[in-house]
Parts: C-alpha cells; structure tokens; sequence
C-alpha cells in the first residue's frame, strides 16, 4: 500500500487525507490510486518489454470506466467475459481491436455483438461453442479471430473458487483433446483459428504451476506446427497474485522468465491479461465505526460497510488489512476483536479475532487491496446503496461513480397492473 500511506498521523491517498474524502464523500467508499495503477500496470508491462508481448486488462477485476480509461491510456487492451464488459470497455476509449472475449457460456447473441464490433479475439471454451461461434459467424458474412482455450490439467495452488485449470474444472478444452479440435476449427468457414489460450487461476502466489502450465502450452504448440497447423499467437491469462497478507507472492521479472522460458523463441505473439496484478492493491475501502459492543466472549467493531460492499471475506474467507485512517502510537495497545458489518446475516464479518488498535464510534478505518473484486462484485443486498468509487491523482480526488439513491434502487421494480 505504499500509495496509501500515513503522512502527519493520517491515512492519506497519494497527498490526500481520507478523510478529507470521507467529510465530503461519506461512508463507506472505495479509493483509487492513479499512481499505484499506473506503476503496477508499467511495471508489468517493462518486465515483459523482451518479449513480443500485450496487456490485455481483465474487467472482471475492476469495470470503474475511471480506472479502464486510466489503464487505456497506458496502452492497455480489454479482457472481457460478456458484452457488458465488452461495452464498458469501448465506452473507455479501448478500440474494438484490442479486447479479447473470453468466458465459457457465452451466447449466440453475444458471439454477434462482438463479432460486429471487430474484437481481436474470441477465447473458445469448448467444441459446441466453436461450432456455435462458426455458425452465427457465417450467418454475419464474417470469420471469427478465435484461440482456443486450454485446460492443462495444472493445479494452480490457489483458493477452489478461483482455480480454473483443473480436469475437474468446468473451462477450457481438455488438452490431450486439443488436437483433433484445433484442426477441425483450422478448417471451419467461418472461423479463422489464431492459436491458443490458457488461464488456470486467481491469487497464484508460486510461479511453479505457471511453469508447469507454459510448458504444456508449448508443447503443444510445437505439436500443432508439426501437423502442419498454424498458430500465431498465445494468451496466457492472468493469475499473477498480489500480497494481501504477508504471503511471498510472484514478481513480474520471475513471471516473465518463465514465460520466456517457454515461448520465448517460438515466434508467437503472446498475450497476458492481469487483473488483480494491477487494480488489487490500488485501491481501498473506508469505513466508518458505528459501535463497538462487547460481547460475553469478544468485542464487536460494527462498521458501516458490509459483505454486500466487499464479499470477498465472506465468500472466499479472504484476509484484508485494516487500517485506522487515524494513525495509533506506536506504544497503543492492540486488542483482538471481530469486523463486522450491518447486515442480518452472521457471515457479514471482514475479520475474526483481528489485533487492532482500540476503536471507538466514528472512527474511520481502511481495508487494503481493496481494488480488485470489491466494487465490480458489490451488490445492493438489504437495500443498501451501491457506495461511492473516488479516484486520486497527486493532491486531489474524484468521484467516478456517485453513492447509489434508494429511489434508484426501488424505482427499479415495476408493480403490476392489478396492484
């Protein structure tokens, strides 16, 4: 979080106190850093300089049009999982030309909205959407750019509920089925095969199954020129985890060697998609302390965000910092308490038995490496406004995405005529 640091006993933002942003935004509310994404997203893209190699960033981690817009104008192409990302992505400024669609279900009508668009590339998850893909294609008088997604069987160490490479798991093409699909898309009309893809996990903190990945990638790369198939170009996911606690994780340099391990001397036009790697510790949610209530075995600290604003502890039992926007001394006695938040259900908790600095009513604390799956997995449970996103730069900030109304939300339903 070195953008997000304490200057004069405060939380600052770049050179902005929070709570500066909390008088005037309220709570809670999500931060960004220009400056942490911009340098996350440069430093990735330098490790990578070696090699014949493009950023595509992955929506799925943060869709804010602020931070796509930020990233676009670094160079950055899309990685996208529907056509709401794939609009989110051209409203930022990305041209049809640089985003890459993946995703296993997607439908006939989305195959026909990228295809009018003129993507780069469709990630094609399995025989019956290649075939569906070659059919809408051929209904449009165009051919689709297509990869064809891996499955390499690798287990990528990480949490269940985000490791994607596995037999057992429901995305990519098998590999050892992956010949016989790949030359059946090189002779389909209306598909215009470009090579291969793989993406095997969320969060990956040991380069070992990234390498045990690229070297089945390769491998089968150098199968397919020997049938006589050509294959230009490799995407190579994203997955490159992040330090949320004190976990050792994976540097860009190490990943990048790894990659150029494996393909560094085939000619192939490679692809990488980062998401978490570039937004997740750019970006932190405050919130303000509504109570502290001592229980007959713990302490509570009851605060105003709330599993529906950040679910990823309740989801994926995830570890977040928290941090007093406040600065404690450095001799202030730390006590263990449970994180909680309002809603009605036991699982809204963001930390069990945490060691923290005594808290009291209003106090404004900060959860760190909020910046990737925090707004974009938000939802309006309990009828709870969708917060506020502010995005810094230097010595000033502003709010990308206003807190939600609830006539907003109410005005959503519609009530039938014979009420």
């Amino acid at each position: 979080m070195s953008h997000f640091h304490y200057q004069d006993g405060e939380l600052c933002a770049e050179g902005v106190p929070v709570s500066r942003i909390a008088a005037e935004v309220g709570t809670p509310f999500y931060c960004y850093s220009t400056a942490k994404l911009s340098d996350n997203y440069r430093n990735f893209e330098s490790a990578l300089g070696g090699l014949n190699a493009r950023l595509y960033f992955s929506l799925k981690a943060n869709s804010n049009q602020a931070v796509i817009k930020t990233l676009a104008s670094l160079g950055a192409g899309a990685d996208v999982v529907s056509v709401g990302e794939m609009y989110r992505a051209l409203k930022a400024g990305i041209p049809a030309g640089d985003i890459v669609f993946a995703g296993v279900g997607k439908t006939r009508a989305e195959m026909a909205e990228a295809l009018k668009a003129g993507i780069y590339q469709f990630n094609v998850e399995s025989q019956g959407e290649l075939r569906a893909l070659n059919e809408v294609a051929l209904m449009l008088g165009k051919r689709a750019p297509v990869a064809l997604r891996i499955n390499p069987d690798v287990d990528a160490k990480t949490h269940a509920k985000i490791a994607t490479g596995k037999s057992e798991n429901k995305f990519g093409i098998d590999i050892d089925h992956a010949p016989a699909i790949y030359a059946e898309a090189a002779g389909l009309p209306g598909i215009d095969v470009k090579g291969l893809a793989c993406h095997i996990g969320s969060q990956l903190t040991d380069i070992t199954p990234f390498k045990h990945a690229f070297r089945k990638m390769s491998d089968l790369v150098k199968a397919l020129r020997g049938k006589g198939l050509t294959v230009e170009r490799v995407d190579l996911g994203g997955g490159v985890g992040i330090t949320y606690r004190e976990e050792q994780t994976i540097s860009f340099a190490d990943y990048t060697t790894a990659v150029a391990e494996n393909f560094g001397n085939m000619g192939l036009k490679l692809e990488a998609e980062p998401g978490r790697a570039i937004v997740g510790n750019s970006g932190i949610l405050v919130s303000r302390v509504i109570n502290v209530k001592e229980g007959v075995s713990r302490s509570f600290v009851i605060v105003d965000a709330a599993m529906n604003d950040l679910i990823r502890p309740t989801l994926y039992d995830a570890y977040h910092q928290i941090l007093p926007v406040r600065q404690p001394a450095d001799d202030a006695p730390v006590v263990r308490v449970d994180v909680v938040g309002p809603i009605c259900e036991t699982g809204d908790q963001f930390a069990e038995q945490r060691p923290l600095p005594p808290l009291g009513t209003d106090d404004l604390i900060a959860f760190g490496e909020a910046g990737a799956y925090g707004a974009v997995m938000s939802s309006t449970y309990n009828t709870r406004p969708l917060v506020p996103e502010v995005l810094v730069k230097g010595d000033k900030f502003e709010v990308v995405r206003p807190r939600q109304t609830y006539d907003a939300i109410i005005g959503q339903d519609i009530l039938p005529s014979w009420l």
